[in-house]
């Protein structure tokens, strides 16, 4: 996923200055939200929380999501949940996907009709199983990819 969100936002934002900190799965993203929202004391950083909900409740996770923040003394970050997994933007980005596991061929398939609107793949993360035969998702260390 790290790929995926650097190659978005420099090709979005070419100026922006970001830091993408990926986790081992969400418990640990969760486990260090209020120690890293602490620790970090630069002026003027802004914070994005970007998490899947596998199928959970949406507004329970992001109260979490915002308690957690607060417990870290910040009330400011963005917490964006998406709708079921976070794979789904790897199909919407096959550029993105190409380069996230070193493999040219995986840029056509935005030209396939079941990939033009990703949304509407059910389980995202099995039709990337099926494209990557490198890809694991495992339960206890989400979604990224494994090379």
């Amino acid at each position: 996923m790290k790929a995926l969100i650097e190659g978005l936002l420099r090709r979005v934002f070419p100026d922006l200055q970001f830091v993408c900190i990926p986790h081992e799965g969400k418990s640990d993203l969760e486990r260090s939200i209020p120690r890293k929202l602490r620790a970090w004391r630069e002026p003027g950083v802004r914070f994005v929380i970007l998490r899947d909900n596998d199928s959970g409740d949406c507004l329970a996770l992001k109260d979490r999501l915002r308690q957690l923040c607060r417990e870290g003394s910040r009330d400011d970050v963005l917490i964006r949940i998406v709708c079921q997994e976070l794979e789904v933007w790897y199909l919407g980005e096959p550029e993105a996907l190409a380069a996230a596991f070193a493999d040219e061929g995986l840029r056509l398939i935005g030209s396939r009709a079941r990939y033009r609107n990703p949304d509407t793949i059910p389980k995202p993360s099995e039709n990337i199983k099926q494209l990557v035969r490198v890809f694991r998702k495992s339960p206890e260390r989400g979604a990224w990819p494994v090379i």
